[in-house]
């Protein structure tokens, strides 16, 4: 039997960004405004502004394993390995039973499936040529699998669908499992390998919701007037999530811990986005974790960049926060670009060290504020110094109407 009431805490985090390899170069580019975001040139799409990783992709297991597996795993594998690194864990730590995998997902098998296409094209769409490898590359659960490959886990292991606000998602089953005693260990998190797909690249420009600028550094800029589209990024992040009963015993580094969450969907339309929905969902995971909107110090918007969806959620925050006058607002999408399933996990590792730091990151790009977008204490260009920094709220919410928020406070 669970128990719901069971305090979660984060004590490891491993990612891979636009920005760096570890929490504290992400943490350190994030603060100083440095843009991720450079100019690829895709297979059939052409050039288009995109935030890419440069990791040690053989770190952690052999060139050989990651050609059989897929981007997102290899993506998936580096993460979860420097987050059991920071958190002092080994893969006897807790018995591999006991020990689950969460992972969210926007979309998987998109960029396998393309490449085997094309490599087919090459022998004149011989079948013959079909990798056997194809299967386990794009079914669903593939990036989480991978990981409990790589590390020996034997307890549960799934992929979280649930489009660009999957790593929140993540974080929720990671939690709910904890606390129903179901694992006693929890690797949560997200991840993208949308560079490497032109489909989903021509697919935003069919919306026109891909952005386009002459320096792509810019190109991501949520809350200005000349916003035109969504910068796609992959990425990944995942959390070790653990009791603070276990914590403690182990006498470890606590990150922080997550009081509150909420999901919930506007069944409205397939893209378009609902602040009524948005707040409604803010509104309930401050109640779980019995807060009031002033006791918020920052909300890490979901904000893209498209025109719409930026307003409805300044529209969101502005109905919950408008009497909150110490509540701060920034974004990460503008430094990083979208990074689609690991969006959330990444923009909230981003923030997490404003509890030891006390700054407050900012949302760059931003030279002529949208008045729809002006929303008290947004952190423009430049990070806000505070006394002290104890509550984030990270909003993530996706495609067909889901939406989701997380809240974390600092340890005490």
């Amino acid at each position: 039997m669970g128990h719901f009431n069971k305090r979660i805490v984060i004590t490891g985090i491993g990612l891979t960004s636009p920005c760096g390899n570890s929490l504290m170069d992400f943490r350190h580019n994030l603060l100083n405004g440095t843009s991720g975001v450079r100019e690829i040139d895709l297979r059939f799409f052409g050039k288009a502004p995109a935030g890419i990783c440069d990791f040690e992709e053989t770190k952690y297991r052999k060139k050989k394993e990651n050609k059989k597996g897929s981007r997102a795993g290899c993506i998936s594998v580096y993460c979860a390995n420097e987050a059991m690194h920071m958190a002092g864990l080994s893969t006897t730590s807790y018995a591999p039973s006991r020990v689950g995998v969460y992972i969210g997902i926007t979309e998987h098998g998109t960029v396998e499936t393309e490449n085997e296409i094309y490599n087919v094209s090459q022998f004149d769409h011989d079948l013959s040529y079909w990798t056997h490898h194809q299967n386990p590359r794009t079914v669903a659960n593939n990036p989480a699998g991978e990981i409990t490959l790589n590390l020996g886990i034997t307890g549960p292991h799934y992929t979280i669908g649930a489009a660009c606000a999957a790593g929140n998602a993540s974080l929720v089953q990671g939690v709910q499992m904890l606390q129903l005693g179901e694992v006693d260990m929890a690797l949560a998190g997200g991840v993208s390998e949308a560079t490497h797909s032109f489909g989903i690249f021509a697919s935003f420009k069919a919306q026109n919701a891909l952005a386009s600028a002459e320096d792509p550094a810019t190109a991501c800029r949520p809350f200005d007037t000349s916003r035109n589209g969504i910068v796609v990024s992959e990425g990944g992040a995942v959390f070790v999530l653990e009791t603070l009963e276990n914590a403690l015993r182990r006498d470890c580094k606590i990150f922080g811990e997550i009081v509150g969450y909420a999901i919930n969907s506007d069944a409205m339309d397939f893209v378009l986005p609902s602040a009524q929905r948005q707040s409604e969902c803010m509104e309930k995971a401050l109640q779980k974790a019995k807060l009031n909107p002033e006791d918020i110090d920052i909300i890490s918007t979901h904000a893209t960049g498209t025109k719409q969806g930026d307003v409805e959620e300044c529209k969101a925050i502005r109905s919950i926060f408008k009497n909150a006058p110490t509540t701060y607002v920034n974004n990460t999408k503008s430094i990083i670009g979208h990074a689609m399933g690991a969006a959330g996990v990444l923009e909230l590792a981003g923030n997490i060290l404003s509890f030891e730091d006390t700054y407050i990151h900012p949302t760059i790009n931003l030279t002529d504020l949208d008045e729809k977008c002006a929303l008290p204490n947004l952190v423009i260009n430049e990070p806000v110094k505070r006394n002290s920094i104890t509550t984030i709220l990270n909003n993530s919410f996706g495609m067909l109407g889901i939406n989701s928020a997380v809240i974390v406070r600092k340890y005490s």
